[in-house]
């Protein structure tokens, strides 16, 4: 089977599962699992942030840091195909208490300026009106199709948002991603923000987790609402060994999977009744049209899955996103099948 369904389906590689069976465990409720412990402190090197914790999911970890940074009543304003809108069930209103506002990117990118996010804020308005309590960016975006934010644009953002006193969280699910797009550290396109998630388990390969980054008096509140929520583990180092090596190791591989994203953009670019923007495939995720084609999106998936090649409908789109157990082959063979669906 070729899933190219999303980079959250891949199997934990050798060194994974060696790390996971000889993981030193403890108590992780009590503070006390090394394992864990060895993960976030170096997941806090890496983005040069005074702290970090372990988190179940990265939809936990964007919706604890939602709750930690606003109040009932606020609004969070966020880019209309942003995650944490589309994609995790309402819980900013259902746990925070709080309204989301987004806003559209008039680019097509994905990536809001900072003129789009002040003509939406709710600063020193009437006591009538929803105060603007949070900015949430995401880097890379998914429903943009993998687009990058650069650390200037990301920091003009900040500096701005603080100057209001309004803190800016970053849904970096994909950083990584956008940081070997960009050739910089993740430290530099995360370093203004007043917190971070990225995902252990997508482009990095985990089998499960995600990472909060931020101040440390943040992430010991955080603890106590991860808890709270359901979050709590215990001798989970057996999942933090195979973090450990996904943040060592994987990180350095992520270059394959762009190459093998651009292979997949421009084959697909020369098939029949498919609309795609070469230009806007910047790093492992590859969205297309098939509004002109001769089959429906969901159809052509389903003819796909026939062939043992799976992909995401939505719309008149279809969705492919390469990871690291798609090879170059694998990319030659759905471009195949394509061909013979659409031909």
């Amino acid at each position: 089977m070729i899933d190219l369904r999303s980079d959250t389906v891949t199997k934990p590689t050798p060194a994974m599962r060696k790390a996971m069976a000889e993981a030193e465990v403890g108590d992780d409720v009590y503070s006390e699992d090394p394992t864990v412990i060895k993960l976030q402190e170096k997941a806090a090197e890496v983005f040069e942030k005074e702290a970090a914790l372990f988190m179940p999911t990265g939809s936990m970890g964007n919706q604890v840091a939602v709750k930690l940074h606003t109040q009932q009543g606020d609004e969070i304003v966020i880019e209309e195909r942003g995650h944490i809108f589309n994609y995790e069930m309402g819980t900013p209103s259902v746990v925070s208490g709080v309204l989301i506002r987004p806003v559209k990117s008039e680019n097509g990118t994905g990536i809001l300026t900072w003129q789009e996010i002040n003509s939406a804020l709710h600063v020193n308005q009437p006591y009538y009106a929803c105060p603007t309590g949070l900015i949430c960016l995401e880097n890379s975006h998914n429903l943009a199709g993998g687009s990058v934010m650069t650390a200037n644009q990301c920091e003009y953002i900040c500096d701005n948002a603080h100057q209001l006193k309004i803190p800016v969280h970053l849904d970096g699910a994909r950083i990584f991603n956008a940081s070997v797009a960009l050739n910089t550290t993740v430290a530099d396109l995360s370093k203004r923000c007043d917190s971070v998630q990225f995902c252990l388990s997508k482009g990095l390969g985990a089998p499960v987790g995600s990472i909060l980054l931020g101040k440390k008096d943040f992430i010991e509140e955080a603890r106590v609402w991860r808890k709270r929520l359901g979050g709590g583990m215990r001798q989970v180092g057996v999942l933090a060994a195979a973090g450990l090596v996904a943040l060592e190791e994987s990180r350095f591989t992520l270059f394959n999977d762009h190459e093998h994203a651009k292979q997949l953009a421009e084959g697909v670019a020369n098939l029949k009744g498919v609309k795609i923007d070469l230009e806007g495939v910047q790093t492992n995720i590859v969205i297309f049209d098939v509004s002109e084609a001769n089959l429906s999106s969901i159809e052509i998936c389903e003819k796909l899955e026939e062939n043992d090649i799976l992909a995401i409908p939505f719309g008149t789109q279809i969705r492919m996103v390469t990871h690291y157990d798609v090879s170059q082959e694998d990319i030659e063979t759905a471009l195949s099948e394509l061909n013979k669906i659409l031909s």
